[in-house]
């Protein structure tokens, strides 16, 4: 349910990720719809921001013990791959969202009452190390298709082949 009409009018509220994406010109349609009804701007990471989110990632990553497989900053969106953790993928979530939040308001990148986050976050369990390489390969490649340099942060750890790592002829 959208509480707010002048939102409800832009479309129809669609739970999940859609199973056909709408196109690149679609989404901008909407953005530019979007516009003159969001309380808030549509804020995009700049490339020059990139290395802040990384760093703030990377505190995080350290700080609760997570093991990161893979991570893509793009401008309105980051990909990242975590081993199961103690924690549930919700909280890990909000750390890093928090960690990062922190770091480009404290940078003044980010005004205190601009969102930073459009939401949870979404997440995918991945349970086979043929799907984890798979999604690897996605994430590495995600940057040049967006005309950006591939990364490599000093956060990831290479995939040893996890859960199955101590198994033979896995």
């Amino acid at each position: 349910m959208i509480v707010s009409d002048v939102i409800a009018q832009l479309g129809k509220l669609h739970y999940g990720r859609k199973k056909v994406q709408p196109s690149s010109r679609e989404i901008r349609k909407f953005q530019n719809r979007s516009r003159n009804v969001l309380k808030h701007t549509l804020l995009k990471f700049k490339p020059s921001e990139f290395s802040i989110i990384a760093d703030s990632l990377a505190e995080a990553i350290q700080k609760q013990n997570y093991t990161c497989y893979a991570c893509a900053i793009m401008p309105d969106h980051i990909h990242m791959i975590l081993r199961k953790h103690k924690h549930r993928s919700e909280e890990m979530l909000e750390n890093l969202q928090a960690s990062t939040r922190l770091r480009l308001r404290n940078t003044g990148l980010r005004s205190a009452d601009h969102p930073v986050w459009g939401g949870p976050g979404w997440k995918v369990f991945l349970d086979t190390p043929d799907a984890i390489r798979r999604t690897i390969r996605y994430i590495e490649g995600n940057p040049p298709q967006w005309r950006l340099p591939r990364q490599n942060w000093p956060f990831i750890t290479e995939y040893d082949g996890w859960p199955f790592h101590l198994q033979k002829n896995r």
